[in-house]
């Protein structure tokens, strides 16, 4: 399974080409429009499933199978918890949960970025009991950005998800610390010296055990299409 997560920066339809070229299985969108407003050329491959979360028709969450997996929002759905949509993804060998994720709820007074992720993993703890889990998209949060008295930071949802054995596959794989990544995935105002890695995927220990590699892409591949870089994961289900 090739599981891409990217921010496209808006105006999806006339980038899905671009993202296309990747091979996706599962390719989860960030900034994307709504499906009234994803008008494709008539070259571009149509996805076989399409779940969209958001409030915003311009920029929304977008979940896409370009493969056999089949998607279904699972009842405990919170909508209020902005946009993190735990989704159970069938017709593969292996059936698993993916939350899909764009950290961004500018109406919450509790914060509006890792503190939506953490309010997730509170609300949905039981289903990260499950055995096959991943979470990936962009979590708009990294170490660097902690406040030390603020509950639910960036140190804290990575703490609370290694007790449940999922833990980051860019991290872990690679041997990378949080907060001194060597590749980013964001570059604020499209900006190669404003560097930040803020996009992830978590995955449970028995996904974990069948990644096959993790890969990110560079500023110069991407960088004309959006301010984030893709990151791919490739696992042996």
């Amino acid at each position: 399974m090739r599981l891409i997560t990217w921010n496209c920066q808006g105006a999806f339809r006339k980038k899905a080409d671009i993202i296309l070229t990747q091979i996706p299985d599962i390719l989860v969108v960030q900034e994307c429009e709504h499906p009234d407003k994803l008008v494709f050329s008539s070259t571009t491959k149509r996805p076989n499933d399409f779940l969209w979360f958001g409030d915003n028709k311009h920029k929304g969450l977008g979940i896409f199978s370009y493969s056999d997996f089949r998607f279904q929002l699972l009842d405990r759905h919170n909508e209020d918890i902005k946009i993190i949509s735990p989704i159970s993804v069938t017709g593969g060998q292996l059936d698993f949960t993916l939350f899909a994720i764009w950290a961004n709820n500018r109406n919450d007074p509790d914060g509006q970025y890792i503190e939506q992720v953490w309010k997730a993993i509170n609300h949905y703890d039981q289903l990260l009991n499950c055995e096959r889990t991943i979470l990936t998209g962009d979590f708009n949060s990294n170490k660097i950005w902690d406040r030390v008295n603020r509950v639910g930071n960036h140190s804290a949802v990575v703490e609370k998800l290694a007790e449940k054995n999922i833990f980051s596959v860019y991290h872990k794989l690679l041997n990378q610390e949080q907060g001194k990544e060597n590749h980013p995935t964001f570059f604020l105002q499209r900006n190669k010296d404003k560097p930040y890695h803020i996009d992830y995927c978590f995955a449970s220990a028995e996904l974990y055990d069948k990644v096959i590699n993790i890969e990110i892409g560079t500023y110069e591949n991407w960088i004309a299409h959006s301010d984030h870089t893709p990151l791919i994961l490739n696992i042996d289900l």
